[in-house]
């Protein structure tokens, strides 16, 4: 009916099985597959995944509303920033449209965009790490947190300008910067408060889209086919995998991907890929042979 693409579809369930798995990704891994793997044009890309990712978004904030793990206090302050943010983010999108430069000014952005996700899932991890021994050395704080509200609302609108430009931003940026600003926040309120308030931007960003951009109901119903049952599986695979080898992964696929798109010869992209993956390898042996040694020192000193 809407000329379904299975290679596209098959492209959705892995990159949804990445998002369920890891927590990452989402419209950062979409939009460039989309352009790099597919030959969408990068205008088509970003409208049809800013669609797409609108439906898919409610479906985890509703678990997290039912679980009560959502801040909704953060979730209007960031709202009222990220609202207005994705409109002005929208109508620059639709400002270059007409242009010649179209595609490769619209590609350059997503380049620069995937390189500014990939900083903030590195910096996740330290500023994670941090928030941690905040919240081991201080009673954690639930949804009656105090609002920071100046930049909660400068935080939304920064990610609504970057996602109506690219649709890459809601979640891997929201994320570290929530963090930093509420380093005492329950990490399940975090996340739950972090899909929940990308639903009214998403769903606005839509929209216009939809009256400004360049949706393919085609790419968006492909996309949707395949990345809402592999969300569903990541999701339930997660129990049992922290996803953390992966995450890693992730962080150097995009930045292969974001040099690509920024014009970088594809030896050069496919190089910083392969001394990437060598460098998860070496990291996530030693990990490993540090948690077994760590498990065979209580054995080799002990009896019955």
């Amino acid at each position: 009916m809407f000329g379904i693409d299975l290679a596209l579809t098959a492209g959705g369930l892995l990159t949804g099985l990445m998002v369920g798995l890891t927590g990452m990704g989402g419209a950062a891994l979409v939009t460039p597959m989309l352009v790099l793997l597919f030959g969408v044009s990068p205008a088509t890309a970003v409208s049809s995944d800013v669609v797409a990712t609108a439906v898919m978004k409610p479906v985890g904030a509703w678990v997290h509303i039912r679980a009560k793990t959502v801040h909704w206090g953060l979730v209007g302050w960031l709202s009222v920033g990220s609202i207005p943010g994705v409109l002005i983010g929208t109508w620059i999108f639709a400002s270059v449209l007409g242009t010649d430069e179209a595609s490769e000014t619209i590609r350059t952005w997503i380049g620069w965009v995937l390189l500014i996700a990939v900083g903030a899932m590195i910096a996740k991890v330290w500023v994670g790490r941090r928030a941690s021994g905040l919240r081991a050395s201080h009673e954690e704080l639930g949804t009656a947190m105090p609002v920071r509200r100046v930049p909660t609302v400068a935080l939304g609108v920064a990610v609504g300008l970057l996602v109506g430009m690219t649709s890459v931003g809601s979640g891997s940026l929201v994320v570290t910067a929530l963090l930093l600003l509420y380093p005492l926040m329950r990490p399940s309120i975090l996340v739950g408060t972090d899909l929940t308030q990308a639903v009214p931007m998403l769903v606005v960003g839509a929209i216009a889209h939809a009256g400004f951009g360049e949706i393919s109901i085609p790419v968006v119903a492909s996309l949707l086919l395949g990345q809402i049952p592999g969300v569903w599986l990541g999701a339930r695979m997660s129990s049992r995998y922290d996803g953390s080898a992966l995450r890693w992964l992730l962080m150097v696929v995009l930045a292969a991907t974001a040099v690509k798109l920024l014009g970088a010869p594809t030896l050069v992209a496919g190089m910083i890929g392969i001394v990437g993956l060598i460098v998860v390898a070496t990291l996530y042996v030693r990990e490993r042979i540090d948690a077994k040694g760590q498990v065979a020192v209580p054995d080799a000193g002990g009896g019955p």
